[in-house]
């Protein structure tokens, strides 16, 4: 029997609230359509959460549990999900309750007029401030660098199956799959989802892992940084020739008879500080080229437990 809906959860230290996730999985999807299958991919979070993974497992055909060989990070386990994923609707959904599974059946629903995609959006969210005014701020950041990335991405998503499938075509080892979907499609939709709070433990996310997510973004989806470096060294340059007319000027009127230590070594400071900007944004351009070209997987898989080996 085809399956009607796949379901993705990447999984980080969540062992605290999983077999409540499956169960609410269980009943919102049972709502929609008897052939559904869920895929749980365990990305080494060091908790006890694969031993409650190969449990459900072992007690229901419909859940397939991959673990990856190392920490990969969200993107790229949900990949590993999509590689897998065998239903006509691909969701994915995060592992931490604070997207409720309730709320399946309402991107089903959207989705079905013929949308390609459609996002779960949070009218309201849970987080503590910091991290709403971080997160805002990343994402008016990030339509800078993609135009045509809409703004209310969410990791809460519904997805036509061949739009899913051709993510993976995407070669690059910083993946940001609401990056790669806005080239894919422009047929998307949103509905509003309750924000709700986390089942258990702390959020994984921090101020430092946002700072790098945003940065790789920026980097591998966006000429932004290059462009500013560039008009870096010109605003440089320029004012490096502003400062020796002035000087040259100020020599022959007889204003300076003695050149400054303190002004050499300002302009030097300035200009090579300068010049290791230009370099550094250079040198992480340079970097993603020698990732891309070492062909290193996107992930990895450790273990599988797979329908077939159930059977066995």
């Amino acid at each position: 029997m085809a399956i009607e809906i796949s379901v993705i959860i990447p999984v980080y230290r969540s062992s605290g609230h999983l077999k409540e996730l499956y169960l609410k999985l269980i009943k919102s999807l049972s709502q929609i359509d008897k052939s559904f299958e869920i895929l749980f991919i365990e990305d080494c979070g060091g908790d006890s959460s694969w031993a409650i993974l190969e449990e459900i497992s072992r007690n229901d055909m419909r859940v397939t549990s991959i673990r990856l060989s190392k920490n990969f990070g969200q993107h790229a386990a949900t990949m590993c999900g999509i590689e897998h994923a065998k239903g006509k609707w691909i969701v994915t959904i995060d592992d931490d309750l604070e997207q409720n599974p309730e709320d399946i059946p309402l991107l089903y629903k959207e989705c079905i007029k013929g949308y390609d995609l459609v996002y779960g959006v949070f009218n309201e969210r849970t987080h503590s401030l910091w991290r709403n005014l971080t997160s805002d701020l990343a994402r008016k950041l990030f339509t800078k660098a993609i135009p045509s990335l809409n703004y209310d991405y969410t990791s809460f998503r519904m997805i036509k199956s061949h739009i899913a499938k051709a993510l993976l075509k995407f070669d690059s080892p910083y993946p940001f799959i609401d990056g790669y979907l806005s080239w894919l499609t422009n047929n998307y939709s949103s509905v509003i989802v309750k924000h709700s709070e986390r089942g258990s433990g702390n959020s994984n996310y921090t101020f430092t892992k946002l700072m790098k997510h945003t940065m790789n973004i920026f980097i591998s989806f966006s000429e932004i940084p290059i462009k500013i470096s560039s008009w870096i060294g010109i605003f440089a340059s320029g004012l490096g020739l502003v400062w020796l007319i002035f000087i040259l000027f100020s020599k022959l009127t007889g204003s300076v008879t003695v050149s400054g230590y303190a002004s050499i070594m300002a302009a030097i400071l300035f200009f090579g500080g300068v010049q290791l900007i230009v370099i550094g944004v250079m040198g992480e351009y340079i970097s993603r080229i020698n990732f891309k070209t070492s062909k290193k997987p996107l992930y990895l898989i450790g273990q599988l437990k797979t329908t077939q080996e159930k059977h066995d």
